[in-house]
């Protein structure tokens, strides 16, 4: 790198550089507590750069820093830049949906309530976001009746102020009516400021002041008044619970939950006033330069306090992990609120249970927006188009199979096979395979590929379409996967380890007229891991003489795809639709190979405690288990009951009640 720095050149202090591409423009920016120490890192080892900093790398052809005299000057500087320069290489986050805010044009003459979405206007309060709008106007409508400013537009207004008479909301007391004079601008003024205390959580006073008026009116006899403050007091009281009571009511905070991948991630924030939830947003991001989850927090932190007030910044930011730099980000939103600001991880209590719930809204967004990108089919064809210029393939892959191994530490190993069809999943063609061999992950896939291609040719034979002998016979599962620990259920069908279940393809077993279960072959295979298993994969299917199909490999560290018999790897662009696609793929296999692992897992933990029960074999076991559903409840059942199982008699019901209760229960 000809850009390089002079040794010596770059100086100890914190700082912020920024490196530049051959036109001048500036492609990242990034800080420092030592300008030297983090600089160099860049020249050291290029090799072992992460695949996005080498590309950062060799697009710059320069770079320049300002030295700081702190590490909070260090931010700022880093964030101003940021937001000028608009670097292709930084983290941007970006909004995953257009949220309505509840929005007080305070700068007006005669303030006006609204929803609002986009972007922030100067001299307007805002409350939120909210979920939805409606939300917004049922909040409104209920405190118009205490607060009655204005909610029409300027045109409405000055209508209204030509023609001498108020909108219908003046005559149903919903509006203190200004356009026609009826109050004055002060008054009017304090009434939309009092109406922006409410919502910003200084709620006790106005009901206490409400609630005095009442019982004053009362024993003045004005019954009439009394009844409208009694009602002004529970409208007051429906909005309030229409925001979920979380935390004390003297909690201020904002509640920030992350959930990523490899090339994404989801950001949740619950914004709590006065204990109550009062909003929530989301914001996703594509994960451009490496970083972490602190370094995601960090910048998250930066961009969405980077202009805020001290009316919106809170006294307390819960977040899932402390951002390198904890102390400095927490003195710069400490200056920008003019107080103090904690930022710290909750560990336990009711604080750590409403980060557990921004983290569940967090891998929800998340996968929502990985479905909503799937899901456009111009996307998804020019992913497959992509896949298939960067294979070097005869055509697009419409068919891919993936192929995942899960195992702990070599026991109960299994397998999974998921399918995607022009880029979507094909729930009922997934299969799973309980794995024979031991030998690691490499022979798992070996043997995994060679059964399921075995089936194939064996199937494709018993339609005449193929010459060949079976491969081996067929070999039975134990039934469907019942559930996932992890991630939606899936629509497995009424398929066996080894397929049983509908396939997509023109092979009919003309018996039970249903398609053959592995009689339709896949446009590319694909396995999780690099050179090794993708290599393991192409053999197995050479071995079988199957040589038009093409095999590659996704290793996950650095999302490399590994051709068969090639030295180095095939690098997509860390942007492409192509990656994108190989990698949900990859991950989906993924989770089905761990669903099926943990279910295999805990049914032998289920019946282990049966193993050494004179008389018992597998079938009689199973029965148990599926009996009373757990060997607690056999535990507790009586000889007698135990009998009522088919096959156990009473001999046997004694010795199972004896081998149980002798049991340490520890």
């Amino acid at each position: 790198m000809s850009f390089r720095p002079s040794p010596g050149s770059i100086p100890e202090s914190p700082g912020v550089y920024r490196f530049r591409d051959p036109e001048g423009r500036v492609i990242y920016v990034g800080k420092a507590k030592s300008l030297r120490q983090r600089l160099n890192s860049y020249f050291a080892d290029f090799a072992g750069l992460h695949p996005r900093t080498q590309t950062m790398l060799t697009t710059a052809a320069g770079v320049d820093w300002t030295v700081v005299g702190t590490e909070v000057e260090a931010l700022q500087l880093e964030y101003s830049w940021i937001k000028e320069y608009d670097p292709r290489f930084n983290v941007k986050y970006r909004d995953d949906k257009s949220y309505p805010y509840l929005a007080v044009t305070m700068g007006e003459e005669f303030p006006r309530v609204q929803v609002l979405r986009g972007a922030k206007r100067k001299g307007t309060r805002y409350f939120g976001p909210y979920s939805h709008a409606w939300a917004i106007r049922e909040t409104v409508d209920l405190l118009l009746r205490v607060f009655p400013i204005r909610s029409c537009s300027s045109g409405v207004f000055r209508r209204a102020a030509q023609i001498g008479r108020p909108c219908l909301l003046g005559y149903i007391d919903k509006c203190s009516a200004p356009c026609v004079s009826r109050v004055t601008e002060a008054e009017h003024r304090a009434l939309a400021e009092d109406f922006c205390d409410f919502m910003a959580g200084n709620t006790g006073r106005f009901i206490k002041r409400l609630e005095g008026e009442m019982r004053q009116a009362a024993a003045e006899q004005e019954y009439e008044r009394a009844a409208r403050l009694r009602d002004d007091v529970e409208a007051l009281r429906r909005a309030l619970e229409k925001q979920a009571v979380v935390l004390g009511d003297s909690t201020d905070c904002d509640v920030i939950a992350l959930a990523e991948d490899v090339l994404e991630a989801a950001v949740q924030v619950f914004y709590v006033r006065g204990g109550r939830i009062r909003g929530q947003q989301g914001w996703v991001v594509d994960k451009v330069e490496e970083a972490g989850p602190a370094a995601l927090v960090e910048h998250f932190l930066l961009q969405m306090y980077g202009e805020a007030t001290s009316e919106t910044l809170p006294r307390e930011v819960l977040v899932p992990v402390l951002p390198p730099d904890a102390d400095a980000v927490a003195a710069l939103l400490g200056e920008r609120r003019g107080a103090r600001v904690e930022i710290r991880v909750p560990q336990r209590g009711d604080k750590r249970s409403l980060m557990e719930t921004v983290e569940r809204n967090a891998k929800e967004s998340l996968t929502q927006h990985k479905i909503k990108r799937s899901s456009d089919l111009t996307t998804r064809s020019r992913a497959l188009q992509e896949i298939a210029e960067a294979l070097d393939l005869d055509q697009a892959p419409l068919r891919i199979e993936c192929y995942d191994v899960s195992h702990l530490q070599g026991t109960n190993v299994v397998a999974s096979m998921v399918v995607f069809e022009d880029g979507l999943a094909r729930k009922s063609e997934y299969r799973r395979f309980s794995v024979r061999s031991a030998e690691g992950d490499v022979a798992s896939i070996h043997e995994v590929i060679s059964r399921r291609f075995k089936r194939y040719l064996e199937e494709r034979s018993a339609t005449g379409e193929l010459d060949v002998e079976p491969g081996t016979e067929p070999v039975a599962g134990p039934g469907p996967e019942t559930g996932s620990e992890t991630g939606p259920e899936l629509d497995t069908g009424p398929g066996a380890e080894d397929g049983a279940g509908p396939a997509a393809g023109s092979a009919v077993d003309p018996e039970t007229g249903r398609p053959r279960k592995f009689a339709y072959p896949p446009h590319l295979v694909v396995v999780d891991g690099g050179p090794a298993q993708a290599a393991a994969a192409r053999r197995a299917l050479d071995e079988l003489g199957v040589d038009d199909v093409a095999v590659c490999g996704l290793a996950k560290r650095l999302e490399e795809v590994w051709l068969p018999g090639e030295d180095l790897p095939v690098i997509l662009p860390r942007s492409s639709e192509a990656l994108y696609l190989l990698q949900r793929v990859r991950d989906e296999a993924h989770r089905f190979a761990i669903a099926y692992h943990r279910s295999k897992r805990s049914k032998s933990v289920r019946e282990s405690a049966l193993d050494d029960v004179p008389g018992l074999g597998p079938a009689r076991r199973q029965a148990l288990i599926k009996h009373f559903g757990s060997v607690k409840r056999l535990r507790e059942a009586t000889a007698a009951e135990i009998c009522q199982v088919p096959g156990i008699g009473p001999a046997t019901a004694e010795t199972i009640v004896s081998a149980l209760k002798g049991e340490n229960p520890a």
